[in-house]
């Protein structure tokens, strides 16, 4: 690893490895993985990547308006035009690199249908998708000589100083640093702020927390998803997905009586967006007094079922479910936020120079829930145009000298207490679950800003532990700071 580079991207899912594979032979990009490369929230999507590809029963504006009823029509319209429009074209450059997605047998992309479209448009590598496409990513940039890698090498620290960055790095054991004219944050969700979700270990909200303490704008934090079909695994902190696409494909959602109960709900039923599901499940919940819940999809062929859903088939039969014959166990937890670090159309920040881009940004694309399959076609599309701009301004400007960097930090301080990160999923599971709890906003902020006051202030090592505390805690007080403030959802 060298001491400077052009660009440091930090995170290494789908949106930072797209963006490297932008950069010119003659820009230098450095690539920091958290952990192994292949660990990230984008190597769990299952469902797919929704784009127009296909204009005899589709169009852009139907996309257009699916996404905006998802949101609540509370989306930024310019930045949904610029996603669907400009989208397509980075779902074709995945499919030139070799991305396995499913084709029909006349050599046409499959293309699946997810709640809350209103054609089949989602395209899909069985139901595995974000894993097929991280792999390939990870391929082509592996082959570009100007782009390092870097993995289990966590940012604790980022400084704006004259021109760039510098960025604090804990690798192996030693802390580091290492400069750049810009940074990109593509580090993921939060979903570790929660006590169940189907996000990876890594999810604890780094980017956020970072770009917050360099004073980036933070907005629409509180607005959570929560996923309606995650495996009910008991006392399991990392549920695994029951992709959307398995009620696309016919699954019907049961109560603990064996009964469809969610067109009472919506007369969308099963296909409603998640957050109406969800709100649907827990309403149901406690009309029943009962959590427990059925995805049944054993109406179908076994043999469409495994082929078409593969990794959930293995992963139930692990659990002890054969969904060919057994209806699946599920109830909703954490899974997406649509909230994060603002940017413009651009994928840049208000501070200059830093750009994030994926599941760590407010773009405006979701609204208030974010649609099925977008996620993986935003990632796309705002990483190649962070790139495209830093590039831009690279040729505009030119190579200019970057600030000193900041004094050495000390390994040495307290050792962290434990319990910490427990405290705060706990608190966040009883306030801010699906159907929020306001009474309990104020006394839980106060809590969490007082663990966030001691973690700043105190003098504890700088440990990945601590750094994930830190980033945990600084989202929560954020997320409750908006809701006891009564930021607009």
């Amino acid at each position: 690893m060298k001491e400077k580079y052009d660009v440091i991207i930090v995170g290494a899912g789908v949106a930072g490895l797209y963006a490297a594979l932008q950069f010119d032979e003659n820009v230098s990009v450095l690539v920091v993985s958290k952990k192994d490369f292949q660990l990230s929230n984008s190597s769990l999507a299952q469902g797919g990547v929704a784009a127009v590809l296909d204009k005899k029963d589709d169009n852009f504006k139907l996309h257009i308006a699916d996404t905006l009823i998802a949101g609540k029509f509370k989306n930024n319209l310019s930045a949904v035009e610029k996603l669907v429009s400009e989208g397509p074209a980075d779902v074709m450059r995945l499919n030139s690199l070799g991305v396995d997605f499913d084709h029909e047998k006349s050599g046409e992309l499959s293309k699946t249908l997810e709640a809350g479209h209103s054609r089949h448009r989602i395209v899909h590598h069985k139901d595995s998708t974000g894993k097929a496409i991280v792999d390939k990513l990870i391929e082509a940039v592996g082959r570009k000589k100007n782009v390092e890698m870097v993995d289990y090498a966590l940012v604790y620290e980022i400084n704006k100083v004259e021109n760039g960055f510098w960025l604090g790095l804990i690798k192996d054991d030693e802390l580091l640093q290492v400069g750049a004219r810009f940074v990109l944050i593509a580090t993921g969700g939060i979903g570790r702020v929660y006590q169940y979700t189907t996000n990876s270990a890594i999810a604890t909200g780094d980017g956020i927390a970072l770009a917050h303490m360099l004073g980036a704008e933070i907005r629409h934090l509180s607005r959570i998803q929560f996923h309606p079909t995650a495996f009910a695994a008991e006392n399991a902190r990392e549920r695994f997905l029951i992709s959307e696409a398995v009620r696309g494909e016919g699954a019907v959602y049961l109560n603990c009586k064996g009964e469809r109960f969610a067109f009472k709900y919506d007369e969308r039923g099963e296909l409603a967006p998640r957050d109406v599901v969800s709100d649907a499940v827990i309403r149901e919940s406690i009309a029943t007094n009962s959590e427990k819940f059925y995805l049944d999809i054993t109406h179908k062929d076994p043999e469409f079922i495994k082929q078409r859903f593969p990794m959930i088939y293995s992963r139930c039969l692990e659990e002890g479910i054969d969904m060919t014959k057994d209806k699946i166990p599920v109830f909703p937890c954490q899974h997406y936020l649509m909230g994060g670090i603002n940017v413009d159309t651009n994928a840049q920040t208000n501070i200059e120079g830093l750009y994030a881009a994926g599941e760590c940004t407010h773009t405006g694309v979701h609204g208030a829930n974010r649609l099925a399959s977008n996620s993986l076609l935003e990632a796309l599309v705002y990483s190649r145009t962070a790139a495209q701009h830093m590039l831009f301004k690279l040729e505009r400007d030119g190579r200019m000298p970057l600030g000193a960097p900041p004094k050495p930090d000390s390994p040495d301080g307290e050792k962290l207490p434990t319990g910490i990160r427990t405290r705060i999923r706990e608190i966040m599971q009883d306030t801010y679950f699906v159907l929020p709890k306001p009474e309990k906003y104020q006394k839980s902020f106060e809590e969490v800003d007082a663990i966030v006051n001691n973690l700043i202030t105190s003098n504890y090592a700088i440990t990945a532990d601590f750094v994930e505390a830190r980033s945990i805690a600084i989202v929560a007080g954020i997320i409750l700071d908006e809701l006891r403030e009564g930021i607009n959802l």
